[in-house]
């Protein structure tokens, strides 16, 4: 089986409710645009959530029940898209926020999805290989009602992979009869995947620092990183990083991290993690703490875990110029306010890691037209996604001397904006202004 994403996930979250934030974060958007109120509150709020039950036969012989969900926020632009994770801190309200981010997301990128975003409350390191495959076919034919191609249509996320989807995907074409390989993203290449999906979140980070460091007149060839995380998302950003020549000088997990003033052994590094070992058990390099990681005096700090890790207490510790939000809300407002302070320039997530979501409408569109990309097609249209966002979010922040996550929200809601009008679901002009 396919090693799960779970090093990027495990690291302990802070107890701030990532619906509440992003609900703010909009209504704040909204008022500074000065749109009608009822924009906001067709945004605040998904247009359809599912709880269900994801009960499995245990290898004991017992069933035990675990509770899935399924958040859809919005399809103005077209169908909800987006992961499903399996982890004990799944909570519904997380789930919705993670919905509203993949609309922001899609929003920003020009891309015709709305967000869509699926879990279940499991530590999946917990079940067999059985029992998970059981998991994951259960929870897909719980959500089957609301799911397809043109409706929603989920991908990988926190703890799934490829081999997960795989599964769900067969569970979802024998429900329905005949193959039907749209309904999700990020399976295996043989059944449908797209070449460049596992690595596309990670190579569109790289692409969004790169942009930054053009902006900043920062030299990637002398600049040093740190990165939180070290799952999927983390390793690939480390990976395309180093290849541009930036010295990563630590790399925290679950466990710890690691650290090396004069650069890690970045290859020998992913070879040592892709034999199912963890980031901070690797020999060739000094120990070294979450809380350290955060204030060293790197050009480029890259948090790619879990919601809430910059906050008041760390934020005031970061040096980095750069600040690029490989995970989902890894910022809490009292932090970013405090790295706005700091003058740190940063890369909110709803850009910075739309790669995965991009890449996914690729292989979407693949699907749908029964033609493949290579991957270089793949990854220069990546490319040219993640840089014209960029670009967008960039000359609204320097219009409006705000902030990059302020300009991101507002590229995005405008962008909404524009389509609820065309469809009649706002009248008033000011609203698409």
């Amino acid at each position: 089986m396919q090693e799960l994403n779970k090093h990027e996930a495990d690291i302990t979250t802070h107890h701030k409710n990532p619906y509440e934030i992003v609900k703010n974060l909009i209504k704040e958007s909204v008022s500074n645009l000065g749109m009608n109120e009822n924009v906001y509150h067709i945004l605040k709020k998904p247009m359809r959530v599912m709880e269900v039950s994801v009960p499995v036969r245990m290898d004991n012989g017992e069933f035990q029940n675990f509770t899935g969900f399924r958040s859809q926020h919005n399809d103005v632009l077209g169908p909800t898209k987006g992961g499903i994770r399996f982890h004990p801190s799944v909570t519904l309200d997380e789930v919705k926020a993670l919905s509203i981010w993949m609309s922001m997301k899609s929003a920003i990128l020009d891309i015709p999805f709305g967000g869509g975003k699926g879990g279940v409350i499991v530590d999946p390191n917990e079940l067999n290989e059985r029992e998970l495959e059981e998991l994951s076919r259960s929870y897909i034919r719980s959500i089957t009602p609301i799911i397809g191609p043109q409706k929603d249509i989920p991908a990988p996320d926190v703890n799934t992979n490829p081999e997960v989807m795989g599964w769900m995907m067969d569970e979802f074409d024998k429900l329905r009869g005949y193959n039907i390989p749209g309904i999700l993203t990020g399976k295996p290449l043989i059944i449908g995947g797209s070449q460049g999906r596992i690595a596309a979140t990670g190579r569109g980070v790289v692409f969004t620092i790169r942009e930054a460091a053009h902006y900043l007149n920062l030299d990637l060839t002398n600049a040093t990183a740190a990165i939180q995380g070290f799952g999927n998302v983390g390793s690939m950003t480390a990976k395309f990083l180093h290849q541009m020549g930036v010295k990563i000088v630590a790399v925290t997990d679950a466990k710890g991290g690691i650290y090396d003033k004069n650069g890690l052994d970045i290859p020998k590094l992913l070879d040592f993690v892709s034999k199912g070992n963890v980031a901070s058990d690797f020999s060739e390099a000094d120990s070294i703490e979450n809380e350290e990681m955060f204030a060293l005096p790197v050009d480029i700090l890259i948090p790619a875990a879990i919601e809430n890790q910059v906050t008041k207490e760390t934020a005031p510790k970061i040096q980095a110029r750069i600040l690029a939000e490989a995970a989902n809300g890894p910022t809490t407002p009292e932090g970013d306010a405090i790295l706005e302070e700091k003058e740190i320039f940063i890369i909110p997530d709803i850009l910075c890691n739309a790669g995965g979501v991009t890449v996914s409408y690729f292989e979407w569109v693949q699907n749908a037209m029964n033609y493949y990309w290579k991957e270089d097609e793949v990854n220069n249209q990546l490319e040219e996604r993640m840089v014209e966002g960029f670009n967008r979010v960039l000359e609204i922040q320097k219009q409006k001397k705000s902030r990059m996550r302020d300009a991101a929200y507002t590229t995005a809601i405008k962008h909404l904006v524009q389509a609820f009008h065309a469809r009649g679901w706002v009248k008033a002009r000011m609203d698409v202004e």
